[in-house]
């Protein structure tokens, strides 16, 4: 049967179901975590891929990079276990950085689905785990060796029975094994909810494969995108970009060749990978986090699929910053991530102007460890983000996860799993960079140990030197900032956190869009009534007296 005798009704049907069953991996996902960085963080992402390992289907709340990056996973672990040896009831797994998701943290597990006695199916899911053994800072390491145990690919289920090898060996390589194994065990009962739902469908339609509809996805999405790039001039958009790295900044450079209906990405000239700092991305990072953009610019409306990145091919010189070589330190790479996306924006933002958004406050990790009489051995992790940048049409968002779908895990949660009480989270007055649209607010956090001995705080920051820049000239948000009982911090090894000590992380704020001037003054009385811009900025930088 033709990818082209599904008519539009019943591929619309089909493929929404397909996408409920990724929803429910992803909903099934939560409920049964046992870590906060899975359950509370949602630092995790599931899609359903065909029986050739590309992605049809991704649970909607899923991080995108994530779900870009596990067909790409797929294909390794393929080559490793060939379809036609798997068995019923096989779960493949890796977290090596350079075949899945770039830093040791992040496990891929994928589970084949058969029927009639052949695959027709894969499920994928990526989560960051609790613990990977290694040492307890993000920042600081010289390769990955010391950051953690390192799987290549290999069967965490054989035949239906846990590999209890296997499992041995990551229980004796971190610190809260019931965590990790319970998130690990946790996906692979997802897993096989999935497939039962997945049976059912097929049952539903009499089908024998997912052949015929993954190609009606994937390749009506490749055609309308490759639609929304021919509108496009033609030509070379380059930009580039300057982050705070961690010892020394770094350079990204980008140039994006429009020709016809195909978009290149070259990062030639972006800086060399950083031997003394654990910030380097590999590649699968800089190519799902390149191409993201443009299927949100181009064709919002089509749910995510491999489809959608037939027509963009990215390249990287190897060895640099954005495509590190082994065994280049890898933790912190998020550090990287979040450039891009105002990087590729920042090319295309003169063609696309009312599609480009400015750039956003970043990610801002912490998590606490320790052992503590009431709560045992803990491992809690909290993901704050910056404000947003703000687009042609609208203000940045207040603070929200960017370009990751994770959420910020409750103070409540944090004070009933750690001895950490939050004693203030509030927005930072004038944090969001200025503009026509404005740049969301920053957020300050003020958290008191409250141990009954020293626990370990590890803090991630970003954007303390180079903050979010704007847009057409918008202004760029406030930069972030760590401070220790007062003290302000500029290296970020792991922390001694003693009782009674104060940490206050101000999380940085979104670029804005447009000149500030020309902002509404209606709009501008009304941040300062909200407390979002002082009088004094109003004045200064709005021309509005208040």
């Amino acid at each position: 049967m033709a990818a082209t005798s599904l008519d539009p009704i019943t591929l619309e049907i089909q493929w929404q179901r397909l996408v409920a069953i990724a929803d429910e991996m992803d909903n099934a996902t939560i409920r049964a975590s046992f870590s906060t960085i899975v359950g509370e963080s949602h630092d995790f992402g599931c899609i359903l891929m065909d029986q050739n390992g590309s992605a049809i289907a991704q649970a909607q709340f899923s991080p995108p990079q994530f779900c870009t990056m596990l067909p790409i996973t797929t294909g390794h672990m393929l080559r490793r276990f060939p379809k036609h040896t798997l068995q019923d009831g096989d779960v493949l797994i890796t977290n090596d950085p350079w075949l899945g998701s770039t830093h040791l943290p992040d496990y891929n597990l994928v589970t084949p689905m058969f029927r009639k006695g052949k695959v027709v199916a894969f499920f994928g899911t990526v989560a960051h785990v609790s613990d990977v053994g290694g040492h307890l800072g993000d920042l600081e390491a010289y390769d990955v060796f010391m950051e953690g145990i390192r799987i290549l690919p290999a069967k965490f289920y054989k035949a239906g029975q846990p590999n209890e090898e296997l499992i041995e060996i990551i229980e004796a390589n971190c610190r809260v094994p019931e965590n990790v194994l319970g998130d690990l065990r946790a996906i692979v009962g997802t897993h096989r909810m999935a497939m039962r739902q997945l049976q059912e469908f097929m049952d539903d339609y009499d089908l024998d494969d997912l052949e015929v509809l993954s190609a009606a996805i994937q390749d009506r999405s490749e055609a309308a995108l490759r639609r929304a790039i021919t509108a496009l001039p033609d030509g070379v958009y380059t930009h580039e970009a300057t982050g705070d790295g961690y010892l020394e900044p770094f350079m990204l450079k980008v140039a994006i060749q429009i020709n016809g209906s195909a978009m290149h990405f070259d990062f030639a000239g972006s800086s060399p990978q950083q031997p003394n700092a654990a910030i380097n991305a590999a590649w699968n990072m800089t190519y799902a986090t390149s191409v993201y953009p443009i299927k949100c610019m181009l064709v919002p409306h089509v749910p995510n699929n491999d489809g959608l990145v037939r027509p963009l091919t990215v390249v990287a010189p190897e060895g640099s910053i954005v495509n590190c070589t082994f065994p280049a330190p890898v933790k912190a790479r998020a550090k990287v991530m979040k450039h891009i996306p105002p990087l590729i924006f920042g090319a295309l933002a003169p063609l696309l102007p009312r599609e480009t958004i400015a750039a956003a406050g970043g990610i801002f990790p912490f998590h606490f460890n320790g052992h503590d009489r009431r709560f045992g051995r803990f491992n809690v992790h909290v993901l704050p983000h910056g404000g947003m940048g703000a687009m042609h049409n609208a203000d940045g968002h207040p603070p929200v996860a960017y370009p990751h779908n994770s959420t910020v895990t409750p103070a409540e949660i944090m004070e009933l799993r750690s001895p950490v009480l939050m004693l203030r989270k509030s927005l930072i007055p004038d944090s969001g960079g200025a503009g026509r649209q404005r740049g969301g607010l920053g957020v300050e956090y003020v958290l008191k140990c409250v141990a009954e001995g020293p626990i370990t705080l590890t803090i991630r920051p970003d954007l303390l030197r180079n903050p979010a820049p704007g847009l057409f000239e918008g202004g760029s948000g406030a930069p972030g900032a760590v401070f220790v009982n007062g003290e302000r911090l500029e290296r970020f090894i792991p922390i001694q956190f003693n009782p009674g000590d104060i940490c206050v992380l101000r999380v940085p704020g979104g670029g804005g869009y447009g000149p500030p001037r020309e902002r509404p003054a209606d709009l501008v009385r009304q941040d300062v009534e909200l407390g979002f811009v002082s009088a004094e900025s109003a004045r200064t930088v709005y021309g509005v007296e208040v």
